[in-house]
């Protein structure tokens, strides 16, 4: 679980000298009892943390220039509380760096009929102010999310939680690297890209190790530092008889935990937060890592198999969304259909490395041949996923710019035995359906690989989205085709080819 009270988002309640002393003390004491209290609600999972109202072209633009250089600020949240003319704002948005969320509110709730007067509405404006104040972002062209509503409601928070959680995520990928281990899998497109692209647009280092750094780094691990390990899996998950005695099992399990090692010891020299690895290119180690994948998946790692960069930040980036949320965030696969008419549903999978926050139950240790890399049975958890709503989301790069989809499906229970499938699974119903779903991924241009996540909804990766300059597409319930398909081409105009 992260610490997303480590993030700060700067609260600037806008004004202007025009009101006298008086006005602008009220705001301020507003703004601090607001910021009191959204500290204190549970919901609320970033620091809010109060600036002096800005009032000035000069103040504005001093607080974003100190936002800019703040590594703990995550995003700025605006509101207006009387009128604050627009153009004061220009130089400070020119140059702002962090997400921006507008809040559309007034400290009080209702019109106090009988005794409103001008100077209540000279205080309270922000129905005008805050319009002023959008202006400028729409004319300017300037990415943020806007929040309207009483500040003290509970869709107001979660709406503003959702949009923390996104900058969270944003922050935390401009300070990481994914640790390449080789290359990606041969002669597979989706998951190439542009990685100077990726770090200009998510702040992502996307840099490559040889496996042999890994080899030489799990040579080093000690026999008694595996066992400990070995011991914590013994305690967290279900072990066949085999894999608790002496043995070819048990020697499997142990070497999992060697490799788990020593990719923890690489991630954290190189301050990475996510990380891939590929089948083909496992020179020096028995095994593929997979039990090792899972394990750090689920200490909050992203992961990409055969070499997928771009899934495996989008993993991390869930992940810290997700972080302290009910749910789970997993690296997926789609891998094969039920067309049962009636019951149509995609299995979900991967050779071994799905991630245990998403299982229904306490997972398994298993030891089987994996038929494909070239190394010995690899040890794995094996579990389905818990049922319920959930979104798969992919990125991928089209060329000339990087394209999010997300579509929204319903995990159901696994209801038939699959004894000779030992690996984690999930059975999901895409939504509008098999069909629509399908064809709409498709025409997207989706990638077979995704980042599966029962705690998030697709809210949170339209934030990200927006917060990073990537277009985003939804696959739901009302999603048709061929009106997709149209779409598509009209955004062409939008962000270019």
């Amino acid at each position: 679980m992260f610490d997303l009270k480590k993030f700060e988002f700067w609260f600037v309640v806008g004004s202007q000298d025009l009101y006298g002393e008086e006005t602008l003390k009220q705001a301020a004491d507003h703004a601090r009892i607001m910021a009191e209290e959204f500290n204190k609600d549970p919901a609320i999972p970033g620091a809010v943390v109060l600036k002096p109202v800005a009032k000035s072209p000069g103040e504005i633009r001093r607080v974003f220039e100190e936002a800019n250089a703040a590594s703990a600020c995550a995003g700025i949240i605006t509101w207006m509380h009387t009128f604050s003319p627009s153009k004061m704002w220009i130089g400070g948005l020119q140059i702002n760096k962090k997400p921006i969320l507008h809040l559309h509110t007034q400290f009080n709730r209702d019109i106090p009929w009988a005794s409103i007067d001008m100077d209540f509405m000279n205080l309270n404006q922000s129905a005008h102010g805050d319009r002023e104040h959008g202006y400028i972002y729409a004319r300017m062209r300037l990415p943020r999310k806007i929040v309207a509503g009483f500040w003290q409601d509970p869709e107001v928070r979660r709406r503003t939680a959702v949009w923390m959680r996104a900058a969270a995520a944003r922050r935390d990928g401009i300070y990481s690297t994914v640790l390449r281990l080789g290359d990606n899998m041969r002669e597979v497109a989706v998951t190439e890209g542009d990685k100077v692209e990726a770090q200009i647009k998510f702040g992502w280092q996307v840099n490559t190790w040889g496996i042999g750094d890994l080899a030489a780094c799990y040579q080093t691990v000690s026999g008694e530092a595996a066992d400990k390990l070995v011991g914590e899996y013994e305690a967290a998950y279900e072990l066949e008889t085999e894999l608790r005695n002496p043995g070819k099992g048990r020697t499997a399990v142990r070497e999992q935990a060697k490799i788990e090692i020593a990719l923890s010891r690489m991630l954290e020299t190189e301050h990475a937060g996510a990380f891939t690895t590929t089948f083909q290119d496992l020179h020096g180690l028995p095994q593929l890592p997979g039990l090792a994948c899972q394990r750090l998946m689920e200490r909050g790692y992203g992961f990409g198999a055969e070499g997928d960069w771009k899934q495996s930040m989008l993993v991390r980036a869930a992940k810290v969304m997700a972080s302290g949320l009910s749910g789970g965030v997993s690296f997926m696969e789609d891998y094969t259909y039920h067309f049962e008419p009636g019951r149509e549903a995609a299995l979900g999978a991967h050779m071994l490395e799905v991630c245990p926050s998403i299982a229904a139950g306490k997972p398994r240790l298993e030891v089987h041949p994996l038929g494909i890399g070239g190394k010995a049975p690899p040890a794995r958890m094996v579990f389905d996923a818990a049922p319920g709503p959930a979104v798969l989301a992919t990125l991928v790069d089209l060329g000339g710019r990087f394209r999010m989809i997300v579509n929204e499906i319903e995990t159901v229970k696994i209801e038939n035995a699959m004894p000779k499938l030992p690996v984690a699974r999930a059975l999901w119903k895409p939504y509008p359906n098999m069909r629509d779903a399908a064809e709409s991924w498709i025409i997207a241009g989706g990638a077979h690989h995704s980042v599966y996540s029962s705690a998030l909804t697709a809210e949170y990766f339209r934030d990200w989205a927006e917060m990073t300059g990537v277009e985003f597409v939804l696959i739901g319930p009302d999603t048709k085709p061929a009106r997709l398909q149209d779409e598509l081409r009209w955004a062409e105009a939008y962000w270019g080819r």
